[in-house]
């Protein structure tokens, strides 16, 4: 496996969730600096190829997260670039990025997804709201959660409980995307399970279980410490946490992806998860999920990130 010299960490953007982006980048920086490793942060701006082009790093951990950072864009040009990444190539990104994309393909291979309706902007104006609305409430029934189609940290994310909320949850929507995903609200807990492969195949960290104090894990809930409780390992039956930890392997296998990965999970009362999505750069601020996990495995978060980096850094480019 190779040394590392000189890494690079992208963090940043332009996406809605750079705030996000930058607290990530700033939490991987620190703890690879503390195991050891030469490490320069860096956003994704007009300097980012030159920098590049004039030192290249042995390999790079990306925190981009929504957008560019996910949807396999900055990793087309790291490709173009030859420079080693942590984490999936650009294809398997956009598959995964596209929440109902991602939601057909984990069905395909017998993962529990939600019963959902897709809906583009444009079709819920040009067919006329409350028709098409009505209709949404009567084939899927309530509560419902409702979400853009691609993005994250539950921006444009909100639970509707009556018909008369739904109108304006798709509102709130579509001012993070042009398509929603309206999806049937599972009551159950609620779960997070990360998936890292340290070069024998893609393992699954113990399961986080999530209490937001306001009930909807929302952006609030996620990047404000101590607006929800968390438990590490989550306080499931051995058989559902073995199911979940399960699902979140076939999920990150049939999706294609590499090194690491997010699934986030309903289990209901029968102790069965439900897919709700996956995140190809998972969060790493001090209230993210992937970092309690590993705590909860005994794994140093530091030493984690630089295993990735230097399986990277390793790994056979054009």
């Amino acid at each position: 496996m190779s040394d590392l010299g000189h890494v690079l960490v992208l963090a940043g953007g332009l996406s809605y969730e750079r705030e996000v982006s930058l607290r990530s980048g700033r939490r991987v920086s620190e703890v690879l600096r503390a195991a050891g490793v030469d490490v320069e942060a860096r956003d994704t701006d007009a300097s980012l190829v030159p920098s590049i082009l004039a030192d290249r790093p042995d390999a790079v951990f990306v925190t981009l997260h929504g957008g560019a950072g996910e949807d396999g864009a900055i990793r087309s040009i790291l490709e173009l670039l030859n420079v080693a990444y942590v984490g999936a190539d650009p294809d398997a990104c956009r598959v995964a990025f596209d929440k109902p994309t991602a939601k057909a393909v984990v069905r395909s291979v017998g993962l529990r997804t939600p019963a959902s309706v897709t809906l583009p902007k444009e079709t819920f104006h040009d067919l006329g709201a409350t028709a098409v609305l009505g209709r949404i409430v009567e084939r899927l029934g309530l509560p419902l959660f409702v979400k853009p189609a691609r993005g994250g940290s539950a921006l444009g994310a909100s639970m509707v409980r009556t018909a008369e909320e739904l109108p304006a949850a798709m509102v709130g929507c579509f001012a993070y995307g042009d398509t929603a995903l309206i999806e049937r609200y599972i009551e159950g807990i609620e779960v997070a399970v990360s998936v890292v492969d340290l070069g024998d195949g893609p393992i699954a960290l113990p399961a986080v279980e999530i209490v937001p104090d306001e009930g909807v894990y929302d952006y609030a809930a996620r990047y404000t410490a101590g607006h929800t409780e968390f438990f590490a390992p989550a306080r499931l039956s051995a058989a559902a946490a073995a199911a979940c930890a399960e699902a979140a392997v076939t999920a990150h296998t049939a999706l294609g992806l590499r090194d690491i990965s997010r699934t986030d999970l309903i289990v209901d009362a029968s102790d069965q998860p439900y897919f709700l999505e996956v995140n190809v750069a998972p969060g790493m601020t001090e209230t993210s999920l992937l970092p309690m996990a590993a705590e909860a495995a005994g794994q140093d978060l530091g030493e984690l990130c630089r295993t990735l980096l230097q399986i990277a850094a390793a790994r056979p480019r054009s």
